[in-house]
């Protein structure tokens, strides 16, 4: 604690950092994944396809990842950017099938409703099946949350800033309070995506709480 308090300045600018990179390519991944989810849903020839193609991304070890993409980038290896596109990638990898499966969870009965009510198929998707996927969407978010978190430390051995730079000083150093301190924040990073994306999800999706209530 007296350690932290010393250097508390620093570990909230690497924390600011650390939830940047992670966080960033949260969204990205997202905004990605939703129309390659409904293509694999929509397409269902695709569905296979996608799933595994995409899910092969995730296998890429993340240090050989952050080491290779300057060649296609055109950063430099210490550039934050080749960070960023890293775990989009990954982010994309995980929530391809939970978009899909996701959409495809939603009854047929209620589509057709909402295709009987004039529905355009965008404002169907938007209005409907959309909502509706919010919180298998949701689960995939909080599991890419976490694994983005996780992965940002790994981005030290290439030099970019964030709190995994705590892990390398207390080990190289034999001095374990800034690794300790490195360790907790990445957990309290964790934790406040995840509620961030629980509570996201109970906004959007206000119909599950009446329900709770009435039962």
């Amino acid at each position: 604690m007296t350690w932290f308090l010393d250097h508390v300045g620093d570990v909230l600018d690497l924390a600011v950092q650390h939830a940047y990179l992670a966080g960033i390519p949260l969204v990205v991944g997202l905004l990605l994944a939703l129309p390659l989810g409904w293509l694999a849903r929509r397409f269902t020839w695709l569905y296979g396809p996608f799933t595994a193609g995409f899910g092969l991304l995730y296998t890429i070890p993340s240090l050989a990842l952050f080491v290779i993409l300057p060649l296609v980038t055109g950063y430099g290896i210490l550039s934050p950017v080749n960070v960023i596109v890293a775990l989009s990638l990954y982010t994309v990898a995980l929530l391809v099938r939970t978009v899909a499966d996701g959409l495809g969870a939603v009854p047929d009965d209620v589509e057709n409703a909402a295709t009987a009510m004039g529905y355009t198929r965008g404002k169907r998707f938007f209005a409907v099946e959309l909502p509706l996927a919010v919180p298998v969407i949701a689960a995939g978010l909080r599991v890419a949350a976490v694994s983005n978190v996780s992965i940002v430390s790994v981005a030290t051995v290439i030099g970019v800033q964030q709190l995994g730079l705590l892990f390398s000083d207390g080990f190289n150093r034999d001095f374990y309070d800034p690794l300790v301190v490195g360790i907790l924040g990445c957990v309290a990073l964790a934790l406040l995506f995840d509620g961030v994306i629980v509570t996201a999800a109970r906004v959007l999706t206000p119909w599950t709480r009446a329900t709770g209530a009435r039962a």
